[in-house]
């Protein structure tokens, strides 16, 4: 495996606020060496959605042709290496092979070869408000807040990769009464309250019962076994363990129309963080670093301040710490698992390197996190 090559990661999002796929972007040196670290992590690939491979600010090379992408895998060409013929004739190369293909930053005039298929063409929306001649399918990028995401709609694009889903919303002073019911559910379990109780609990939405079986029973978990209720959860996975699969249910608790693709956000954050954490705390604090990332989103995720839902909720002492004030021994892993969400390495590699964490083991951590959300099917 390559030892300097980094990924960072973003969902792309269609017109139904809904994941499609996951974009990958790889920063390496050279071609060879981003194909070497796909390949080193191809156990770990995201399987539910496609996923875009994006090689930065690398110009495709002829290594291309002979390697073969892991499944369900979409590789992008940027327009402006479209200038040089050898990539022309690449393209056609890679089309004639049945390589999905994707265009990134697009602009109109770009010269797509009018034989080689394109499926998606990802547009900086900054530069260009509509899409214009897109070869594929035309995606915004770089878009600023929910309000943008609208405007670009409204111009022809069919949706948008990054994380514009995470800003423009204000949260309130209160907490909806679906969502408090959730955190008494949640503060019973904690409080070791008894099993009938929380059945109880749980039972007063009917959704919750299903929702935490499907979790619990879903890719991600790994069971050998089919949970068939509550308390067949318990007994498996004991009250510990079933605290971070209650936790999702508040993650879940979202009725707005993008919270499936925060939803993913959050959970990729907590395995990030949990998977990491392992190197630095005891196995009994792995389940409250993976609680601290799935919960770094309920603000925009129950549109309720963060203080206002952590008043209401029983957490451990470093978990408050990181969500309230940024701050705390879970803090380092916070700040990893968010840098990983920028399109550009820099954060993430000074974070890494802060933590006396190798890139790829950073990587490694980042692409299990994101299979593990994308199973669980949040949607």
């Amino acid at each position: 495996m390559s030892t300097d090559v980094l990924i960072t990661h973003e969902p792309v999002i269609n017109k139904q606020r809904a994941i499609t796929a996951n974009r990958l972007v790889v920063h390496a040196t050279s071609v060879p060496l981003a194909l070497q670290e796909i390949d080193a992590l191809r156990e770990h690939w995201p399987t539910t959605h496609p996923v875009f491979v994006s090689f930065g600010r690398l110009v495709p090379t002829q290594e291309l042709l002979a390697w073969t992408p892991p499944e369900n895998t979409l590789l992008e060409i940027p327009a402006p290496a479209l200038q040089y013929p050898a990539v022309q004739t690449l393209v056609r190369e890679l089309a004639a092979r049945d390589v999905p293909l994707a265009l990134s930053w697009h602009q109109p005039g770009t010269q797509w070869p009018a034989e080689a298929g394109c499926r998606f063409a990802l547009t900086d929306a900054r530069k260009f408000a509509a899409p214009g001649d897109a070869p594929g399918l035309p995606l915004a990028w770089g878009l600023s807040d929910l309000d943008a995401f609208a405007q670009a709609l409204a111009q022809g694009y069919a949706g948008a990769a990054g994380w514009f889903f995470l800003r423009g919303v204000t949260p309130s002073r209160e907490l909806a009464p679906s969502h408090a019911q959730i955190v008494h559910l949640l503060n019973l379990v904690r409080n070791d309250a008894d099993i009938t109780e929380i059945e109880g609990a749980l039972k007063r939405d009917v959704s919750l019962p299903y929702k935490l079986l499907r979790y619990i029973n879903s890719a991600g978990f790994g069971l050998m076994v089919e949970v068939q209720s509550f308390r067949h959860a318990v007994t498996i996975l004991g009250r510990e363990k079933l605290n971070k699969w209650l936790s999702l249910l508040l993650v879940s608790a979202s009725r707005d129309a993008f919270a499936p693709a925060v939803m993913q956000a959050a959970i990729a954050r907590g395995r990030m963080m949990e998977i990491l954490g392992a190197r630095f705390f005891d196995r009994g604090q792995l389940d409250n670093l993976f609680i601290a990332g799935a919960f770094s989103l309920l603000e925009v995720l129950l549109g309720t301040r963060m203080d206002v839902v952590l008043e209401q909720l029983a957490l451990p002492e470093p978990v408050r710490d990181v969500l309230i004030s940024g701050e705390g021994p879970y803090a380092p892993l916070m700040r990893l698992a968010t840098a990983s969400e920028s399109f550009l390495p820099d954060t993430l590699r000074a974070q890494s390197e802060a933590l006396g964490l190798t890139v790829q083991q950073v990587s490694e951590a980042l692409v299990q996190a994101v299979h593990f959300a994308d199973s669980l099917g949040m949607g």
